[in-house]
This record gives structure tokens, sequence and C-alpha cells, in this order.
């Protein structure tokens, strides 16, 4: 990855040399330079900012060192590529972990380092028209600082971890705080006791399953202590009528799948996946053979999802074809329908399962979220994952 960073304190961008980051950088995994904005200004004294238009209070950073600077950034590239803009700001978007792993796939990223009241808002029009860039305004909290080389650096270094080969052990990436939308559970390490403390007991159990439970209990207990935004909605909070299908569902249902299965073909990158490839006499063929779900509001159906009972032994509830309308999604619909097929199962079930693409992250995340646990082994389906989470008793 190359990244560029224009600033007025380069200096301060010096930690970038530091611990990971700069060993990924020694050893040519990162690309990273900085640039001084006042080298593309023309006066004596390289002036970068002046007074506003309509006046008010400070100062606001001239569009002509910006252009300059962007116009240089551009040049030193031998491809003919384009960076993606990124300018910290307050009135961004919110950084985000799910953010941080999108821009880490990108090639070429530029950070633009505001300072006094911000830059002029013709950098921004310049950039994207005339120099073909994509531009971000991106906060990192809900806060001001007085520039954005600390945005730059926090950004850069929660980017730059995640690119292959800045981070030796890339599992130790898997459960990290955010990742499928939980934080972190509590660490441990030696002496046990320690000031008359000691480590949870099922820890030295050396038993990984007990263990792997209790880590997850211990997410979704802190997270919803200390960030309990970060949980999904209740079902009490869906405002949707839910019952099962019926053979006069299935030609709005048939629309349905298909508008939903396209975004996910998109995230994995094919398109010969059964849900976009069943004829409609097999989905109607299904309510037979499944229970089947579909959710309506205010009429028109924005949900599905069905489940059969499957195994040798018939303990396995596997819950397939769930799926929210993409203009109705992250409101907590789709968590609700799969606490719903849960809810059904008969007697004797002892597993839930489900399968989703490898490349679908946000079903990954909603999954474990949800107390889903990634199986191990070859997938069945090649490009797939399955997951499975067992029945509380």
């Amino acid at each position: 990855m190359r990244i560029d960073v224009v600033s007025i304190f380069p200096d301060y961008l010096a930690p970038l040399d530091l611990s990971l980051i700069g060993k990924a950088r020694a050893d040519g995994v990162l690309d990273l330079a900085v640039h001084d904005l006042r080298d593309f200004t023309h006066d004596r004294h390289r002036t970068v900012d002046d007074t506003p238009y309509g006046g008010g209070a400070g100062m606001v950073m001239k569009a002509q060192p910006w252009a300059e600077a962007l116009d240089a950034v551009l040049a030193q590239s031998d491809s003919g590529g384009k960076p993606h803009l990124v300018v910290p700001g307050p009135g961004g978007m919110p950084f985000t972990q799910a953010m941080a792993r999108r821009l880490s796939d990108e090639p070429w990223l530029a950070f633009a380092c505001g300072r006094y009241e911000g830059i002029d808002e013709r950098v921004y029009e310049h950039a994207r028209d005339e120099l073909g860039l994509e531009v971000s305004v991106i906060s990192l909290g809900d806060y001001v600082l007085n520039g954005g080389e600390v945005a730059v650096l926090a950004m850069v270094e929660a980017i730059a971890r995640l690119v292959p080969g800045v981070i030796g052990n890339a599992a130790s990436l898997v459960e990290e705080s955010h990742e499928d939308g939980l934080l972190e559970y509590p660490l441990y390490t030696k002496p046990d006791p320690w000031n008359g403390r000691a480590v949870p007991e099922v820890l030295l159990s050396g038993n990984h399953a007990a263990i792997a439970t209790w880590r997850h209990e211990q997410r979704l207990a802190r997270t919803a202590f200390r960030r309990p935004d970060l949980l999904p909605p209740t079902v009490a909070d869906v405002d949707v009528d839910v019952r099962l299908a019926t053979p006069g569902d299935v030609p709005e249902l048939f629309t349905l799948v298909r508008a939903c299965w396209v975004q996910e073909a998109q995230a994995n990158g094919i398109l010969d996946v059964p849900a976009l490839v069943e004829p409609i006499e097999a989905l109607r063929a299904s309510l037979d053979s499944t229970q089947t779900w579909v959710a309506r509001r205010a009429g028109r159906m924005v949900g599905s999802v069905r489940t059969h009972v499957r195994g040798d032994s018939g303990d396995d509830l596997f819950v397939g074809r769930l799926c929210v309308a993409p203009d109705q999604q992250r409101r907590g619909l789709g968590r609700s329908l799969l606490e719903l097929a849960e809810s059904t199962a008969p007697d004797g079930i002892r597993s839930y399962s489900l399968i989703t693409g490898a490349q679908s992250h946000d079903n990954i995340r909603l999954y474990k979220r949800a107390g889903y646990r990634l199986r191990r082994g070859e997938p069945e389906i090649p490009g797939t994952v399955e997951l499975v989470k067992r029945r509380q008793t």
C-alpha cells in the first residue's frame, strides 16, 4: 500500500517511523511519504491561510497550495493510478473498524491534514472534478482537534495494521474489539494469582469449547455495559408483520431474494449462487419442505427467512435464505428474523447452522454477534463459510 500525507507540520507524523508501522515501511510493505504543504507556496512567508469570505473567526487554508500539493502527489505515480483522498474533519463520516478494513483494501491513500477553520471548499471540488479523485471526509470522533495530524496518525495505524504483512500473526486480528461489532473479552497472563486476584477457572481448564463460550459471553456483557449502542435492536423495536409464507407470496418473495442476493454476489465476486439461479417453481416447492417466514412493513415484503431440520440424527436446524430488502437493512430486522427462526426450533434440536459467502463480511459480523462461530475445515461449497451455534438448554 502507498500512503501520502500532506501537512504543515510534517514532523508531527514522525511516530509513523516507530513500531510495526515503521517496520512495515522499512520492509517495503508500506510506501509512506509525508509532504510539507508550505513547499507549495510562493511568498517569502510561506503563507497557507487567509481570512474567510463572509467574515467570521479564524483563518481558512488557501486553495492554491493544496491544489499544487495534490498535483505533486499525483505526479509521482508511475502507473497512472490515483489515490483515495481522505480529509480528517469533525464534519465527516465516523471512522470505524469496518471503514478501516475497507480502506485497507485501497492500493493508494492520500491524507490531507487541515488546520485552522478548515480547507477552502473548492479544494474538494478540484480534487473530485479536475483530478478525478475519490474524496472522503472522515471524523475520528465527535470532538474538535487543532488539526488533522492526530487523526491521521490514528487512521493510518488502524488501516495499515490490516494490510497483509504488517501484523506478523494475522490471527490476532480476528477477535479484536469491533471486528464483529462486539468489544474484546478480558485478557489475563501469568502469574496466577496476582495481588490476591485469581484468573477465571475456565481459562485454566484446557476446555477450548468452554473457553470460547465464556469469552463470547464476556464480549456480550462488556459491550452491553460499555457500548450498548453497538448491540442490535430487539424484536420489539421492529414494526413488521411476520407470518408463514403462502403460495401467494412466492412472486414477491422471488423478487426480494434476487434483490438481496445480487448484493451478496457482488461482495463475493460470483453470480452463480443458488438464490440467483433458482427457478420460481423451485422456490414455490420449497414451501413444502421448509418453514418459510416473510416480513412485511406497511404491506410491503421487506424480509424473509426459512429453516429445515437436517443431519443424520436430526438435531441441527439449518437457517437459510435470511434476507432483508436493501433499503431496509441496518435496522435490526435481519437479527430479529434470525431470532425468530431459532425460536421455532422443534424439540431435539441441539444446534443451529447457516452458510454465507466467505466475503460477506457484514453477514458474518451479524451472525457472530448472535453467537454463531465459524466451523473449522474446508466448506462443502467453495467460496462459502459455515457458522454454527449451540442451542442453549
